[in-house]
């Protein structure tokens, strides 16, 4: 089932999430209507907290569906490492049709469970590494318009605001 995307302006967009502590059926099954809300948009990565879900649970695939076996889930991750570091265009789904270069590590190595609740270690590099951060800091209520200096982050609120003013958002 594809699920509606929060887009910025949300408060829940900047709640910090909550571990998830119960793995069941209801767990798996938003699991699966994120990759499938995800593949639709298309994007690379969604948090829960973009369908309005405040849980600590990403979906990945960088291929955006393009190959199959690429999809990600992570319940409660957390980047343990990071290394290096690459300045490259991000976008949002919460935030259509805006991009910007965003800082982030070239790569991190992320602690994570399954969605049966077993612990694993995962690492990324390039894409897969901004999508990992971009996703994790989701769930800690940032944004990657957060990221830019104070001037770019002014000019892309005011350009939202005028869309939300025009029913455009």
């Amino acid at each position: 089932m594809i699920l509606p995307i929060i887009k910025y302006g949300d408060p829940l967009l900047q709640k910090v999430c909550e571990p998830v502590t119960v793995f069941d059926k209801a767990l798996e099954t938003l699991a699966k209507n994120m990759a499938e809300t995800m593949y639709a948009a298309p994007g690379v990565g969604l948090a829960a907290s973009q369908v309005g879900v405040l849980k600590r649970l990403i979906v990945v695939d960088v291929t955006a569906g393009e190959k199959q076996g690429q999809l990600i889930t992570l319940v409660n991750p957390e980047i343990i490492n990071k290394e290096g570091e690459q300045y490259e265009e991000e976008g949002c789904l919460s935030l259509p049709e805006i991009r910007e270069k965003v800082k982030r590590a070239a790569k991190v190595k992320v602690r994570a469970q399954n969605i049966e609740g077993e612990w694993f270690e995962i690492e990324g590099e390039e894409l897969l590494s901004r999508a990992f951060q971009h996703e994790i800091d989701h769930l800690d209520g940032v944004l990657f318009i957060d990221r830019l200096s104070r001037l770019k982050k002014d000019l892309l609120v005011r350009r939202i605001k005028k869309l939300i003013k025009n029913g455009e958002w």
